[in-house]
């Protein structure tokens, strides 16, 4: 597909980590650093009238910098929106009005995973400071405050996401692991590590997204997304384009219409670049 097909994006569904962010390699984080060619394909596609909405599984308070890196603005003198917690939560920005939430009980799931990873940490978002987390998290991989809180207390009432993490395992044993137990009651995404976000059946960054199409009159056939991690797989699927980028794990690349350049290259502006360019 390209320019030339007659179709122009209308909303760009942006990923962050791995996406508009670089990794830092051999850690679970990223740099908090915007590229210059990126920050200015974004803007050449907002000039151009395109809605842009960062679809992250971080919590709001973990985007909002982010958007403000970019400059991100609303067209017509709106706000911007944004999909959190890998579309559990839906915001307007600034200021951050959350305007549509997904919650779920968690309990089940998270002793069931403990079962098998009983050393595992435990995080559920702490809106405006941070996480509650069962231990300390590594350096880097959670933004804001860490509150130490039992785990039994973490999930006793209902919760949008929740994030088990086991430093000691790996992405292959936890995907292998969910795949075995099921974890019914709850949709699942396994991250670069042994990182494991559980939310509620039917929600990902798809369903945030339709959320966001359906209250500005467009539809999914007006989106390109662009993604990198196990987590976009829905939203891929789901955008009329939708674009993995180059470093993506092979699940990823497979259900995508298209494979850009890895976010080493700036793989997210040369899409960008193919629309608004």
């Amino acid at each position: 597909m390209s320019a030339r097909s007659g179709w122009t994006p209308k909303l760009v569904a942006l990923d962050i980590d791995g996406t508009l962010l670089k990794w830092i390699e051999g850690a679970g984080t990223t740099y908090e650093t915007i590229e210059q060619t990126t920050y200015d394909a974004v803007h050449r596609a907002l000039d151009a009238g395109a809605h842009v909405v960062l679809a992250s599984g971080r919590s709001p308070h973990g985007m909002t910098p982010i958007a403000e890196m970019l400059d991100l603005r609303g067209q017509d003198d709106d706000r911007v929106w944004v999909v959190a917690s890998n579309g559990a939560v839906v915001f307007r920005h600034p200021p951050l009005e959350v305007v549509h939430e997904v919650t779920f009980d968690a309990a089940p799931a998270v002793a069931a995973v403990l079962e098998h990873h009983p050393d595992a940490l435990v995080a559920v978002e702490e809106r405006g400071v941070g996480y509650r987390v069962s231990n300390h998290f590594p350096v880097g991989e959670l933004s804001g405050d860490m509150i130490i809180t039992e785990v039994d207390e973490l999930v006793r009432g209902p919760v949008s996401r929740v994030i088990i993490r086991d430093p000691a395992a790996t992405p292959e044993e936890f995907v292998e692991l969910a795949a075995k137990l099921g974890l019914h009651g709850t949709d699942y995404v396994v991250g670069w590590t042994a990182w494991l976000d559980l939310s509620p059946v039917g929600v990902s960054k798809a369903s945030g997204l339709e959320h966001v199409t359906d209250e500005l009159g467009l539809t999914q056939r007006d989106v390109l997304a662009i993604g990198d991690g196990r987590n976009d797989i829905e939203m891929l699927r789901w955008a009329h384009r939708g674009v993995a980028m180059g470093q993506a794990v092979q699940e990823v690349l497979d259900v995508a219409d298209d494979v850009t350049a890895s976010v080493y290259e700036d793989g997210a502006a040369a899409e960008l670049d193919r629309w608004f360019g």
